[in-house]
């Protein structure tokens, strides 16, 4: 729960400006989505816990034409990367 805690002020709470409670519980609500379905962990080989690393690209061909779609979330303070379908 540390770990989670440090993590959530270093990479959210550090970062914005919240006004009241109802604004506290959405960055919480989006930062833990964020941690649980997107983010990256150490620990589990950068995978993130609730979804699988996805199969390395090793086809040349592909690594040129790779397209990378960004989606900001909490305006700009979490991104998320992820291949452009």
């Amino acid at each position: 729960m540390e770990r989670w805690v440090q993590s959530c002020r270093r990479e959210l709470l550090d970062r914005c400006l919240l006004w009241n409670e109802r604004r506290l519980r959405h960055a919480l609500r989006e930062y833990e989505q964020f941690y649980n379905q997107h983010r990256a962990h150490q620990a589990l080989a950068q995978a993130a816990p609730l979804r699988a690393v996805p199969d390395p690209i090793i086809d040349p061909e592909r690594i040129v034409d790779l397209n990378i779609r960004r989606r900001d979330r909490l305006g700009g303070v979490l991104h998320e990367y992820s291949p452009a379908a």
